[in-house]
């Protein structure tokens, strides 16, 4: 599985569609086996298809994103954990052992 998380200096970015970077993880048999930090281009709803999409992700964690943005996403065939905040890390290590749950934030300052 690959998870993307909107990245800031460990923690989860606030708003998904200004994320300068997202934190990559590959997880085989339950375990993080490979992390990267990339950083994304541009901004808004397309930045975040075009980047899960061209990762291959499976999962994206966010905290806030418009509800176009998570119906976009998940079209693209990427599931949206959405009002995660805190440490990147530890929302991953919960996605892990299914203990993350989506909290279906549609908040969107943008429009």
């Amino acid at each position: 599985m690959r998870v993307a998380v909107s990245y800031d200096n460990g923690n989860i970015f606030n708003h998904v569609g200004d994320a300068k970077e997202f934190k990559i993880y590959d997880i085989e048999d339950g375990k993080i086996v490979s992390t990267e930090v990339l950083k994304s281009s541009g901004s808004g709803r397309a930045m975040v298809v075009d980047f899960v999409s061209t990762h291959f992700c499976d999962v994206l964690i966010c905290n806030e994103i418009c509800s176009g943005a998570k119906g976009a996403v998940n079209e693209a065939g990427t599931k949206v954990y959405g009002a995660v905040t805190g440490n990147a890390d530890d929302a991953v290590e919960k996605l892990i052992q299914n203990q993350l749950e989506d909290g279906d934030t549609v908040i969107c300052h943008h429009d």
